[in-house]
């Protein structure tokens, strides 16, 4: 009996009907394993179409526990935390509960490049991805962004992927291996999912380095406390390539005084911070990141030139939205923790009218004090419960308004600033109680402010 048959009899449970879980149904299903989809709420309509199209048994707006209780192996969306009841069920059962990223790993034998870090992923994975592409790689972008892995795996024939990785799906990869892991950074978010502790969410994204060897690199950045603490006393196998702006690397990148220098295994290139197409100190890291993995892969310093110097700006990442009377008006929704807006504001050289607030995950907002002190006149609220946020600023700006949406915040903003200011759409927070996601609130405030 070949594994094929074998496999063809037991049931594969997926928990979440999105983007991945979706994907990870088709791949499953294609892999010959009788499959069945689980998702506690509703399922959206494209998905459900693509599930019925494909023949694949799904139920929606709960879990029938006897049929997952069925599986061999069951898959979860990332969005599922661990102390859901049905994780514990299965965990009880001795059930187990993987990633789609381990999933579909396991059907390519593409080179994985997979990114992760508090801040920076999207940005640094879609611009290594634009390397890639434009040095003429067979190359996917998947995992937090763009069509699912599993989907991709199931339809395609790439020889590299770059992924974007969470600390969430790293929490479900076992047997996965990135051949090439970079680790941007770790600052506090996401805690109420690590009970409330930093050491656990960064070793959850320390685990980016399983499983490599020695013909694997790990490139990290050697400016940050956290993932140099998480790294304290542990053996790596992997190649090291760090990364610094303070500091000189003898084999890595580092800057010197206006130009990115990579050094790797005879491989030299140099860029002037100016002729990057993404700007401000953080977007140097990213850079610098993305630069390595592709002098890693001898890619050749024309093309990547190229590339850095023309990548285009990522929809709700430090978007230019408009210029109105004089104002500025940008688009950071995809800031939804603290740090992501401490990097915004960083990278600001005039008066920030800011919008702040949503689903606050615990946050600490002490870090923004000192420069919502020195750049901003105006903080506008957009979220359901502002107290914390009149409590972290009330001594640091003069002005902070509650708005309840996009349309009224854009309004408000709007007519505080005055020519010459920037309005910055930076929440700090997740979407979630007024929007369907940071996308949504993005959109609608985009729309907002083409109505001013």
């Amino acid at each position: 009996m070949t594994e094929q048959d074998n496999i063809s009899t037991q049931r594969l449970a997926i928990l979440g009907a999105g983007e991945s879980g979706v994907g990870a149904a088709y791949l499953a299903q294609q892999q010959g394993y009788d499959v069945f989809v689980s998702d506690f709420g509703a399922i959206a309509d494209h998905y459900k179409q693509q599930l019925q199209d494909w023949g694949i048994r799904f139920e929606e707006n709960g879990h029938t526990f006897e049929e997952i209780l069925k599986a061999v192996e069951v898959v979860k969306s990332p969005g599922i935390p661990d102390k859901a009841p049905v994780v514990k069920k299965l965990v009880e059962a001795n059930i187990p509960v993987i990633s789609e990223i381990e999933f579909a790993g396991r059907y390519t034998q593409a080179k994985m490049i997979c990114i992760t870090g508090s801040n920076g992923k999207t940005t640094t994975t879609s611009l290594t991805y634009f390397i890639l592409k434009n040095a003429g790689l067979n190359v996917g972008l998947a995992g937090n962004i763009g069509k699912s892995f599993a989907y991709q795996v199931a339809t395609e024939n790439f020889d590299y992927y770059v992924l974007e990785i969470s600390s969430f799906m790293l929490d479900n990869m076992y047997q996965f291996k990135a051949d090439i892991a970079v680790l941007l950074n770790i600052t506090p978010d996401h805690l109420d999912r690590y009970d409330y502790k930093l050491e656990n969410y960064a070793a959850s994204k320390y685990r980016i380095t399983q499983n490599q060897t020695a013909a694997d690199y790990f490139i990290y950045c050697a400016d940050d406390a956290e993932t140099l603490k998480v790294m304290e006393g542990k053996t790596i196998a992997a190649q090291q390539l760090p990364f610094s702006i303070e500091k000189m690397i003898e084999t890595g990148a580092y800057l010197d005084k206006d130009n990115i220098v990579i050094n790797i295994h005879q491989q030299h290139f140099t860029m002037s911070i100016t002729e990057l197409a993404l700007q401000g100190k953080h977007n140097i890291y990213n850079s610098m990141a993305s630069g390595i993995v592709a002098k890693v892969l001898e890619l050749r310093n024309e093309t990547m030139r190229e590339s850095m110097g023309t990548f285009p700006s990522i929809e709700h990442r430090l978007e230019f939205v408009a210029k109105i009377s004089g104002i500025a008006f940008i688009n950071d929704s995809k800031a939804t923790n603290v740090n992501s807006t401490w990097y915004a504001l960083e990278s600001m050289s005039t008066p920030v009218v800011l919008i702040l607030g949503g689903v606050d995950k615990g946050n600490d907002y002490t870090m923004l004090n000192e420069l919502v002190r020195q750049k901003v006149k105006a903080i506008v609220c957009l979220g359901k419960d502002n107290k914390r946020i009149h409590d972290a600023f009330e001594e640091d700006v003069d002005i902070i308004v509650n708005t309840g949406s996009a349309a009224e915040a854009a309004q408000v903003a709007y007519h505080l600033a005055a020519k010459g200011d920037t309005v910055l759409l930076s929440p700090a927070c997740a979407s979630f109680d007024l929007f369907k996601n940071y996308e949504d609130r993005g959109r609608q405030f985009k729309e907002a402010v083409k109505e001013l």
